[in-house]
């Protein structure tokens, strides 16, 4: 960078006047009519730098205008100047001039600044952020903690439709899912408004799980999903998964166990004008699964008849493949019925998972069958890299059709 802000490696609060730097460089005054090819002749000796103007108005007169040269022109003989460019110069010039350019705090961006700021043993400048809404969310590491108020501040100038900024404070909250934070700069206003998938949701970022990371996720799970088919969204949050479905045409049956999530998806299928495909439910894993099935059972008035979902959708990846002991003998009591129907197709499971072995798809393949107590039908499965989590921890996403074996076991998990 050719014009860095000045050195405040004492900082402790941000004081946005420190940041000032006078630079000047040298211009040829060129009348106002030839200013343009004048330019293309001497492209490569201009001044030429992010956010700065190459052509500046001549004080002394306003026929003329100031074409800046190159900031390591450091003389008015222009001796860093090509022969070519200084013949040109001489031609169409009307004389050199000496211009002054003040720059401040709004010229950087937030890394330059905080480079400038933080000790030089911190190699790595903290200035990514995931945004949600007007939320800008930073995952701090220790070492940059003293420093994380003006990190925050920095952050909040720097990005206008911020309005305000989070720190994690620990891992997620493997019971209802959310993260702790702090609020280090900005409002304190945690309710934020995203659109996604073509829904709007809104929620109180800090008591429910929110990743805009998964957006891509969302959206290649959500096209799987055919209009009228029945998807039961097991951990749900505020309904990433479950509303494009249902507004999508799909019979949505979604769940969370944090009542937190369950409100704002309440309020998510107002605000998103579902009517009556979505159903909403606030228990635990294990138990929604056993009455979703018997909901939808009930809804199609199944009796003799064989109904299931079409897609179970289990995106808890800290745990989710532990609540797959669920199906193992969750249809025991249709299985003549389906044995009679001519076996239809069962339905399809998306399970979010992490792994961090160097074979993953046999890692995955071998807790799943741990789970459910049967191993998976090859034929129909899929594992899918999501995402990198950690620098040894991938997210997978693994689909996979239920078995006969698994659905009609004698046993159950309670």
């Amino acid at each position: 960078m050719p014009f860095p802000p000045p050195a405040q490696k004492a900082m402790t609060q941000l004081n946005r006047e420190a940041f000032k730097r006078t630079i000047k460089v040298y211009a040829v005054r060129i009348p106002s009519a030839k200013v343009m090819a004048f330019q293309k002749q001497i492209r490569s000796d201009l001044f030429n730098q992010p956010k700065l103007r190459n052509v500046v108005d001549d004080g002394e007169s306003k026929e003329t205008r100031l074409v800046l040269l190159r900031s390591d022109v450091t003389s008015p003989e222009l001796k860093e100047v090509s022969d070519e460019g200084k013949k040109i110069i001489e031609s169409e010039g009307l004389g050199i001039a000496e211009h002054t350019i003040d720059l401040q705090y709004d010229y950087w961006t937030s890394e330059e600044v905080l480079r400038a700021i933080l000790p030089d043993e911190l190699t790595e400048v903290p200035s990514a952020f995931t945004a949600v809404g007007h939320i800008a969310h930073m995952n701090l590491r220790e070492e940059y903690l003293p420093w994380k108020s003006i990190i925050g501040q920095v952050i909040l100038d720097k990005n206008k439709t911020i309005k305000t900024v989070v720190n994690k404070l620990d891992a997620i909250d493997t019971t209802f899912r959310f993260f702790k934070m702090e609020i280090l700069a900005g409002e304190n206003n945690m309710i934020a408004e995203v659109k996604e998938s073509g829904c709007r949701f809104r929620f109180d970022f800090s008591q429910v799980y929110w990743n805009s990371r998964l957006h891509t996720e969302h959206d290649r799970l959500i096209q799987q999903f055919a209009k009228n088919e029945y998807v039961c969204d097991v951990f749900a949050g505020v309904g990433p998964f479950a509303l494009p479905a249902a507004k999508k045409g799909c019979n949505v049956y979604a769940n969370d166990l944090n009542p937190v999530s369950y409100k704002w998806m309440m309020e998510n299928i107002k605000l998103n004008k579902i009517k009556d495909n979505l159903h909403a439910y606030n228990l635990d894993g294990r138990e929604f699964i056993h009455k979703a099935i018997a909901d939808l059972d009930l809804a199609m008035n199944a009796g003799n008849k064989w109904k299931t979902f079409d897609h179970f959708v289990m995106n808890l990846p800290a745990t989710a493949i532990e609540f797959l002991d669920a199906f193992r003998g969750a249809y025991r009591s249709k299985k003549s019925i389906y044995e009679q129907s001519g076996s239809p197709k069962l339905p399809m499971v998306h399970c979010h998972c992490f792994s961090k072995s160097p074979t993953p798809n046999i890692d995955i393949m071998e807790r799943i069958q741990h789970a459910t107590g049967e191993p998976v039908d090859a034929a129909s499965t899929f594992v899918h890299w999501v995402r990198k989590v950690a620098p040894n921890k991938d997210m997978y996403c693994v689909s996979f059709r239920l078995t006969p074996d698994m659905i009609f076991a004698e046993t159950r998990s309670a």
